[in-house]
């Protein structure tokens, strides 16, 4: 059972060139979905979607990604990933 204490709750922001209420999601993934997962090969990639479900959807139809992990980002720990030189938006041709 999880503590008051540890929950956090989780806003969506709204974008007005998208016109949604979208959130950053940051997405653990190994490359290779037939290897077993190493944790010194997982990688990392940012997606813009509604949902969590949305994101792995998204990742999951166009990339061959072995997805780990998917967190949402917000607030202060959105602002950490931001600053990060490699931060970058993934976005799939749809």
């Amino acid at each position: 059972m999880i503590g008051y204490q540890s929950m956090r709750l989780i806003q969506p922001y709204y974008r007005k060139e998208v016109d949604s209420c979208t959130m950053i999601f940051k997405v653990y993934y190994q490359e290779d979905k037939v290897r077993n997962p190493k944790r010194e090969d997982t990688k990392s990639l940012y997606i813009d979607a509604a949902t969590e479900v949305e994101a792995r959807a998204q990742v999951a139809a166009n990339t061959d990604h072995n997805i780990e992990f998917i967190e949402p980002l917000e607030g202060k720990f959105l602002e950490y990933e931001q600053e990060n030189p490699d931060y970058k938006l993934t976005e799939f041709n749809k």
